[in-house]
């Protein structure tokens, strides 16, 4: 189910296109299947919903603009590069670097206080994290889609997981 601001923002995508071989209804299928997922994951590493909203709309303008079709990989490689632009994600690299394993916080965690340790995290570890506990994607996903290798992908995801506990365990 579609308003009228998601079908002014379609209109206003295929405007910018170089050619629209394929009718508005194509686009706009590929972009309601990926706009949710692209929107979290901008939102989680900008923190910002208006800049989240700016990089969603990017993202698929440059995706469409690299073909009428765009698959998943392809729409989230340009959430990459639109994040590199526009925030200061930089390089992807791993920088959590030692965290303490904290064990007993399970219990009256509220859910604030995961939402801050999450925003709190390094980049890298933060687009892991997101992706893959609140996405469900596979480590060679993750790392096709950064640049990293497998085995990054997962010690990035330990470290992210680590720092969130020690994040939300100073914050009881």
């Amino acid at each position: 189910m579609s308003n009228s601001i998601q079908e002014a923002k379609i209109t206003g995508m295929a405007a910018y296109l170089p050619t629209v071989a394929e009718p508005i209804e194509s686009y706009e299928q590929i972009y309601e299947r990926n706009r949710d997922r692209v929107y979290s994951l901008a939102f989680w590493m900008t923190d910002n919903e208006l800049a989240a909203e700016e990089i969603l709309g990017n993202v698929f303008l440059r995706a469409f603009a690299m073909t009428s079709e765009p698959g998943e990989e392809m729409i989230d490689r340009a959430l990459i590069t639109e994040l590199r632009e526009l925030t200061t994600i930089g390089n992807l690299a791993l920088r959590c670097g030692t965290v303490n394993e904290v064990l007993g916080i399970r219990s009256n965690t509220k859910r604030i206080f995961l939402e801050r340790a999450i925003v709190q995290l390094p980049p890298t570890e933060r687009m892991i994290f997101c992706m893959h506990d609140g996405e469900g994607y596979d480590h060679a996903r993750i790392a096709r889609t950064l640049g990293l290798t497998e085995t990054e992908s997962q010690q990035g995801l330990h470290q992210a997981r680590l720092r969130v506990r020690e994040l939300v365990s100073e914050m009881k």
